[in-house]
């Protein structure tokens, strides 16, 4: 499976992957989850309790960024068993590699459906303070 978002951050892409991935899963099972994104890998594994504990906050009281997806994620991991490993991307890995194919051909399908202009649009609203996690949520 894959999917994209005309305007967008890989951080983001990575979590919503994340998601999506593990809510295709219809039964428990244990799971092992190979990530190429050391912020994946690292907020589950070690962040993502702190920031809870904290009011999703960070060490320096700061507001955790991609808070919505963090969240998604949260409660889709609390539901399974998870080992989390990570693997050096564009090193060969054949799974890795796939992936990297179809974020490629999710790009390719956006850039023929929206014009340069509309593209840079979304990207000025995501980009504004404050609205870039509404505009991303609604492009979701």
């Amino acid at each position: 499976m894959s999917g994209g978002v005309p305007v967008t951050t890989n951080n983001r892409m990575e979590l919503q992957a994340v998601i999506e991935a593990l809510n295709a899963l219809k039964e428990p099972c244990e799971i092992e989850f190979y990530t190429d994104s050391e912020y994946v890998k690292n907020g589950v594994s070690k962040w993502l309790s702190n920031w809870k504990r904290n009011g999703w906050r960070t060490k320096s009281k700061q507001p955790v960024k991609n808070e919505d997806l963090w969240r998604a994620v949260d409660s889709s991991v609390s539901k399974r068993r998870i080992e989390w490993h990570w693997l050096k991307g564009h090193a060969g890995h054949i799974g890795n590699e796939r992936c990297d194919e179809l974020a490629n051909e999710e790009i390719a399908k956006i850039r023929k459906l929206f014009k340069a202009e509309q593209l840079k649009a979304l990207l000025a609203q995501f980009s504004t303070k404050d609205k870039g996690e509404q505009v991303q949520r609604e492009l979701l």
